[in-house]
């Protein structure tokens, strides 16, 4: 089906995008008007969007100082234009009058909604610089920085961080880190799963929200547009998720798996691909363990230290580096007295059992669909095609699979490892038209760390790091306010006493809410940066202080659509409003009164070592810079003779294509940097044998497999009355749980709600619109939570699944209350509703019944 541009809206829904789209081409929109031609006391400043998530590019129009449009800029890569709804919405949010105006000292206690005064900055930063002197001078560890909107990462999660020595919380648990952490410990790179659409022929969108949500990496506009555009090229979708959501017009097929069962459907694809023998052996041998040979003990044979394989001419064993020799992929080998199987082999009879037919039992969709799906994959994968780019003739697999969100569920490391087993079968990392990971080849450094984990005993750190509980660990904040509940449990000695939270707001935004609250009421002091009160800062907070929003200093960041080579900074187009500051300006000053800004391990000798800055460059370590003044250095540093004023005229800094020397795995010499892709995860195992060893339980160690390995999730222990699955998701409207009171943006999703199917709505007597009690149970500790929202009718959802989009709860900001509840109050954390790797699952068993 040939894509249009209206069709693509009609599916979309996008309606304040229509007017933009249907002026001109996608790819290239009409730009603003040119600087040249503003009248006296009126200026075009480039900057980047600050609500959204991947930093488009922005003309922001101002007039006397103030600013009053914006504009997509059309040379950033990006949006090439473009804006959508948060983009151009945002200006209200800098408006909004509801903002943070001066920083705050609260005057009540803690845990009840908060009464503040107000304070200068010098009261509000001397009151937290001392604090923080006092908590780092009894011990580091009592300090803790809450990453939350971090744009400026140089700035605030590796110098501040380092200069305070606070222990850093991530967020990533709440996102995508699962696969994160399967890609890195896989195949060596940092990302989730994203396609070449430049090439691609055949695409899973596995969860992925075709033309309504970002995806990895990216937030909305660009992979939409690169989708349309390959669609338009004849590429083919399939979309394997509970809901249909925007994917109507784009979608070849639609297999509406039931919650939580992804894994199952993943091993039914390999096993059918390896079944029928359509797999990549050249890749498999060359680039992956696949030969490397497992003994019985499920470890691999090693001789003076390196890995073994058959080589079939000598029919013996010989290093897997070997210069000479065929090694086998299949077989077993006696060799002195000892069973030996290639890994290939191992897999071939672990996948065994999960033929499409077993599959199809649990996924809840038919097992013809399987084989359809698997068919469709060998059929486009073109194994042994070869095609030329940069001069390089480089394998050609045009298959792929974008998956993102998906991977926050109880299996979600090894659902993205059995992801990339499939991929890998049939030879698509990393080749064109293949699986991507990351934007260009960069081997991350966790690719060997994951793999040489030492698990200690205790004392462990607040998020168990290298601890027998979660030894690959994505730092769960969820979790660590369980650990802040019984720290004896786990095997913790030191709890924090003071927390700073940047740009988060972990009551609403996180995992299970009434956790988070528990976890909080622990600290003895918060300090939270905001643009608003927020419900953290609400109940929590003892100084507020007011960030400002899209008027400041911010970066460096990526501009690349995943083929150009970009870079941008966030500049301020007007002054901060009120007493707002910008973040880095707020650390600038906040290390200095606590005496950490200067000198040798201060804020600004970290600020030259994360910016690289280095010789004429460098930050004195000894004068407070000015936030412009670091960001021109940086950009001399870079090669831009006119330093910051370059981006103050362009915005961004677009260097080229990305050759396939960076781009491709392949392309590299030797390819993929010369390491092995871990198809079998023997260390998985290793992990397992220990943990066991240490004594942690059953349900800590029983996903450390070396290859993926489906058993029932955890919530399907509940009780028979919770007979739904529940489902969280976000809306492309909003962003986080910090733009839903934005009017422009409210008009477009007002209200929580839950959808759900009208079948199942009706054999409950709930008619469309009705209230309904929405109540979730914890299958192991028996707990049960209840919210109150409204039923919506879809039939776009399976029977057996409701949703309820993240976003909601909030009750501070005043043009957000009576959007209903958070989803957040629902989900549980810690054992069962964490993936192996501590990161959250969202996904439980509810009831739903009239309210």
């Amino acid at each position: 089906m040939k894509t249009t541009r209206r069709t693509f809206l009609k599916g979309a829904a996008g309606g304040l995008l229509a007017s933009r789209l249907l002026g001109g081409k996608l790819e290239t929109l009409t730009a603003a008007p040119a600087p040249a031609a503003e009248a006296a006391g009126e200026a075009w400043v480039p900057t980047t969007c600050w609500i959204g998530k991947q930093d488009c590019g922005m003309l922001a129009r101002r007039v006397n100082g103030r600013l009053v449009k914006l504009e997509g800029n059309p040379i950033h890569p990006r949006n090439l234009g473009t804006l959508c709804p948060k983009g151009m919405a945002q200006i209200m949010a800098v408006y909004d009058p509801n903002r943070l105006k001066t920083p705050l000292i609260r005057t009540n206690e803690k845990g009840v909604p908060g009464q503040w005064r107000q304070a200068s900055w010098d009261e509000a930063l001397s009151l937290v610089a001392k604090t923080l002197r006092e908590v780092r001078a009894r011990d580091p560890r009592r300090l803790v920085w809450q990453k939350g909107r971090s744009k400026a990462s140089a700035f605030y999660d590796t110098a501040f961080v380092k200069a305070t020595g606070a222990t850093k919380l991530h967020h990533g648990a709440f996102c995508s880190d699962a696969g994160y952490r399967a890609c890195e410990y896989t195949i060596g790179l940092h990302g989730v799963l994203h396609p070449d659409f430049r090439h691609t022929r055949y695409l899973l969108a596995w969860g992925w929200n075709l033309t309504g949500a970002g995806g990895n990496k990216l937030c909305w506009i660009t992979w939409p547009q690169q989708m349309t555009a390959a669609r338009e090229r004849g590429m083919k979708i399939a979309v394997i998720d509970p809901r249909l959501r925007g994917a109507g017009p784009f979608a070849d097929r639609w297999l509406p798996i039931r919650p939580a069962t992804d894994l199952a459907l993943a091993l039914a694809l390999c096993a059918e691909v390896v079944r029928r023998g359509a797999i990549d052996r050249d890749y498999l041998r060359k680039h992956t363990n696949a030969p490397f040979l497992v003994q019985p003990d499920g470890y691999f044979l090693r001789r003076d230290g390196k890995e073994q394989v058959w080589d079939t001419g000598s029919g013996a064993p010989q290093p897997y580096d070997a210069p000479q020799g065929q090694p086998a992929l299949e077989g077993t080998f006696t060799y002195e007295g000892q069973i030996l199987k290639p890994a290939f082999q191992v897999l071939k009879e672990h996948l065994a059992q999960y033929s499409p037919e077993w599959a199809a039992s649990i996924c809840g969709v038919p097992s013809d669909h399987i084989y359809w799906l698997a068919q469709d994959l060998i059929e486009h994968a073109m194994l042994g095609s070869t095609v030329v780019v940069d001069g390089i003739p480089l394998p050609y697999r045009p298959v792929a699979i974008m998956a993102y969100h998906v991977a926050q569920q109880e299996l979600g490391f090894q659902l993205t490892r059995a992801l990339l087993l499939l991929m890998m079968l049939l030879g698509s990392i990393e080749a064109v038209g293949g699986q991507r990971i990351d934007f260009t080849w960069k081997l991350h450094e966790n690719f060997k760390k994951l793999d040489e984990i030492e698990i200690k005993d205790p004392p462990y750190n607040i998020y168990l790091k290298d601890s027998k509980f979660f030894p690959i660990n994505s730092n769960n904040s969820a979790l660590v306010a369980k650990v802040m509940q019984d720290p004896a449990k786990y095997g913790v000695d030191t709890l924090p006493e003071m927390a700073i939270v940047h740009m988060a707001n972990p009551v609403l935004s996180f995992g299970s809410k009434p956790d988070i609250i528990e976890g909080y009421k622990k600290f003895k002091f918060v300090v939270v940066i905001d643009a608003w009160l927020s419900e953290t800062a609400d109940l929590f907070a003892d100084v507020v202080l007011p960030a400002a929003t899209l008027e400041k200093y911010e970066g460096p960041l990526s501009a690349t659509d995943q083929y150009t080579d970009a870079v941008a900074l966030r500049l301020p187009p007007m002054a901060p409003l009120y007493q707002a500051r910008g973040e880095i300006d707020i650390y600038l000053d906040l290390c200095e009164k606590a005496e950490l800004l200067y000198g040798k391990g201060g804020y600004l000798d970290h600020l030259n070592q994360a910016l690289k800055l280095k010789g004429p460059y460098a930050l004195p370590l000894d004068q407070k810079p000015a936030v412009r003044d670091i960001f021109d250095r940086w950009a001399k540093s870079q090669g831009l003779k006119e330093g910051i004023a370059y981006f103050e005229k362009h915005g961004v800094w677009v260097k080229g294509s990305i050759p396939a020397k960076k781009y491709y795995g392949y392309a590299q010499e030797p390819p993929f940097g010369g390491i092995r892709h871990r198809l079998y995860g023997e260390s998985l195992l290793r992990y397992r044998d220990t943990m066991r060893a240490k004594g942690a339980a059953e349900i800590y160690w029983r996903d450390y497999t070396p290859l993926p390995t489906w058993r029932q999730p955890t919530m399907e222990g509940s009780p028979a009355q919770y007979d739904l699955y529940l489902i969280s998701y976000k809306l492309i409207e909003f962003k986080q749980s910090r733009s839903s009171f934005i009017p422009l943006l409210a008009e477009l999703a007002p209200e929580q709600r839950l959808d759900i199917n009208p079948r199942t709505a009706r054999a409950r007597g709930i008619a469309d619109g009705d209230e309904v009690w929405v109540e979730s149970h914890n299958a192991v500790t028996g707990e049960t939570r209840r919210v109150k929202v409204r039923a919506r009718y879809t039939e776009a959802i399976r029977p057996d699944t409701v949703g309820m989009p993240h976003h909601y709860g909030m009750w501070v900001h005043p043009w957000a209350k009576g959007q209903g509840p958070a989803a957040s109050e629902l989900f549980f954390t810690g054992e069962g509703y964490v993936a192996n790797t501590a990161d959250q699952s969202f996904h439980v068993k509810v009831r739903v019944y009239r309210a």
